[in-house]
């Protein structure tokens, strides 16, 4: 019998140029470049030019880049159709995975796994997704639809679509950085949900909806909003240390603390952390940001000594909220930026491609006689 480990723990199972990730000393890089750097001084659409091909840009392969986003925002009158069909009590991830399906139905050639080809149908899936989530949100809020503004950013775009007015200088920058630290994260499960999709020649946008499918859960892209409904039960800053030590009492979960993988502060929680506080501050939430603060001075000297340290999730609650998202688009903004770590990881693995096929080990009994069903 095998002895590997529960949920493939420690198994390698595919080689990537994308993002390498040290738990032990709290690194995370995307194709080499430490990823404070990139939230610091590039942007959402360079990050993604990277994913998708496994380097930056010159600048004029970054315009042709840009043009090609930005061409695509737009969504066609079926899609619209579509949005308008879909009741306004769905929940978001469940719209979502559906809609990225549906762009296929559009697509006069959606089985190909030509590489440039998937390249083209992954900027155009990355491109019409702000446009879907904004859409869904302002319908079931009962509001008109935006446009797109092709002379926008992905990251302004997408607030002014959903909020009908452009955002702030320092919304837009806390919303950038957040898609750069959420573009790719190793070999997640949603991720390996993708390669696993593309290994059988599936097309792109069956991968991705099978990995937003995987992001929906709890235990993956889901946990940002249970930081936020832990923060909405503490009702002011003064009782946040006693809410976490009520907490650790009973050995119950502090959410957006701890990573499978970091034992270190999750290099992604550092930047955004500032950015954090400065929108708080900007928003009239410096109420939220000193809660947060004040669990993680908690959570620090009580169990950092044991590796449990904020992650991403934790800071970027905050962040959302600030910019005026409803909690139930929070995991829906993951998936923005995922998606294009889960396109750049079906090009890589496309290329050299070998059906994902694991073993499992059987557990059950052996040589039972079948029993007649009147005998049952």
């Amino acid at each position: 019998m095998s002895t590997a480990a529960k949920g493939l723990e420690g198994i390698v199972a595919a080689e990537t140029v994308l993002s390498f990730i040290d738990g032990e000393r709290g690194i995370l890089e995307y194709a080499g470049i430490a990823i404070n750097d990139l939230a610091k001084d590039s942007n959402f659409e360079e990050v993604s030019f990277l994913m998708l091909n496994g380097r930056l840009p010159n600048k004029p392969e970054f315009d042709a880049f840009l043009a090609d986003l930005r061409g695509a925002y737009t969504i066609s009158d079926h899609t619209i159709g579509l949005l308008r069909s879909i009741p306004a009590t769905a929940q978001p991830m469940h719209m979502l995975r559906t809609m990225v399906s549906a762009l296929a139905l559009e697509d006069p050639n959606p089985n190909s796994i030509d590489i440039p080809e998937v390249r083209a149908k992954a900027i155009r899936i990355l491109a019409k997704v702000p446009t879907i989530v904004a859409g869904f949100d302002r319908l079931r809020r009962g509001l008109d639809l935006i446009a797109p503004d092709q002379n926008l950013t992905f990251a302004a775009n997408f607030l002014y679509m959903l909020n009908g007015e452009k955002p702030t200088a320092t919304m837009e920058r806390a919303f950038d950085a957040c898609m750069i630290l959420h573009a790719d994260h190793g070999l997640n499960a949603s991720t390996f949900t993708a390669r696993v999709i593309t290994s059988t020649l599936s097309d792109i946008y069956s991968a991705i909806t099978g990995a937003v499918g995987a992001l929906r859960g709890p235990l993956h892209g889901g946990a940002n909003e249970g930081v936020m409904v832990m923060l909405n039960e503490i009702e002011n800053v003064s009782e946040a240390e006693q809410f976490v030590m009520n907490k650790l009492a009973a050995k119950d979960r502090i959410m957006g603390f701890g990573h499978r993988v970091y034992k270190s502060y999750d290099p992604r929680a550092t930047y955004l952390k500032t950015l954090a506080e400065q929108l708080a501050n900007d928003t009239g939430n410096a109420d939220l940001y000193a809660k947060s603060h004040a669990i993680e001075k908690t959570m620090d000297r009580e169990v950092a000594s044991k590796g449990i340290y904020p992650n991403v999730d934790f800071y970027s609650a905050t962040t959302y909220h600030s910019i005026g998202l409803k909690l139930d688009l929070f995991t829906p903004m993951f998936a923005l930026s995922r998606i294009a770590g889960w396109a750049g990881h079906a090009l890589e693995q496309l290329d050299g491609n070998r059906l994902i096929r694991p073993k499992a080990d059987y557990v059950g009994p052996h040589e039972k006689p079948y029993v007649a069903i009147e005998q049952r």
